[in-house]
């Protein structure tokens, strides 16, 4: 005999880093295991310290942190988690990343700018990460800046099986705040059965958040609205879409995006704006400081639950993006 055979059994065990616990501990749940319990913190510095409390040796792990505020010291935590597990000798690293950070700077628009959304899939490859779960990414191109393989998941059916129960779906009408998020939009229509406007918007490229919105392309009076997006960061582009929308006729203006990053004057402007709703999942905390009675989070635990199972026990994901098309 010239080696060794095993008849150990493959392991799981599911880590979460301190950017949003609520989550992780919703996702173990659906799962059936344990967040692993990790000694975490911040020296006088600045620096951080993790240390997991029980061995990832030989054990398929995963690794969820959503990217909030304060963005970068959430993502450092999860590249040195990751860098940890690989040195722990983990025996796969899958990372969870509900909110992929930098994500908006997936090209250069001018001159002597970075590609950091290529800079953050390049991180988690040299801390050790085998593997990308991640949802509604802002263009699904990112998907190719990771060198290995990247799940993308869809927070579509959570939404528009809320919206679809709640609005007459005989007027209701999908509205793209932009031409980028035709494609997505499309999709919504194809799920309601509604029709679909654009509204053409053009942003000043030397002020951040500024945008001037020029026009509603489509029949929107006396129509209830939904304008789909990927995220809500102060809120400027999406309200300002909703008066154009209000302009144009509409009875009613329902939001709906994945990501609530509602930074900055986003309280503000939720509050003041005449949306009636806004829909958002929890792949992201509701800042503390937004406390706006119109807003609804959706949960997308069952949706990263029942990913991580297909990864873990080599089933097809694909099979969930089929169903999610």
């Amino acid at each position: 005999m010239t080696g060794i055979k095993t008849t150990g059994q493959k392991k799981m065990m599911f880590f979460s880093g301190r950017a949003h616990p609520s989550l992780a501990e919703e996702v173990a749940g659906q799962l059936g295991v344990g967040v692993v319990p990790t000694k975490a913190f911040d020296f006088a510095n600045g620096e951080i310290y993790v240390r997991f409390q029980e061995s990832a040796r030989g054990a398929d792990c995963f690794l969820m942190q959503s990217h909030t505020a304060p963005i970068n010291k959430w993502i450092m935590e999860q590249l040195i988690m990751v860098d940890a597990l690989k040195r722990a000798s983990a025996r796969s690293i899958t990372v969870i990343v509900p909110f992929y950070g930098y994500a908006r700077q997936d090209k250069k628009h001018r001159g002597r700018e970075p590609i950091s959304a290529r800079l953050i899939a390049d991180l988690l490859k040299t801390a050790g990460a085998d593997r990308i779960l991640t949802i509604d990414l802002h263009t699904d191109q990112i998907q190719g800046f990771f060198d290995g393989p990247v799940d993308h998941l869809f927070a579509l059916p959570v939404l528009t099986d809320y919206v679809g129960g709640k609005v007459d779906r005989s007027k209701l009408t999908v509205v793209s705040p932009d031409a980028g998020r035709v494609r997505v939009a499309d999709r919504w229509c194809d799920r309601l059965g509604a029709p679909l406007a654009i509204v053409h918007k053009r942003r000043d490229p030397d002020v951040a958040n500024q945008v001037t919105v020029h026009e509603v392309v489509g029949d929107v009076r006396g129509r209830v609205c939904v304008l789909v997006d990927d995220m809500v960061d102060t809120g400027g582009t999406i309200c300002a879409a909703a008066d154009a929308l209000f302009e144009g006729g509409a009875e009613d203006v329902i939001v709906a995006a994945t990501h609530g990053v509602l930074s900055g004057p986003a309280a503000d402007r939720l509050k003041n704006s005449k949306v009636s709703e806004f829909i958002f999942t929890n792949t992201l905390p509701t800042p503390s400081e937004v406390d706006v009675d119109k807003i609804t989070v959706l949960s997308m635990a069952p949706t990263i639950a029942r990913a991580v199972r297909e990864v873990f026990e080599d089933g097809s994901v694909t099979s969930l993006f089929d169903e999610q098309a």
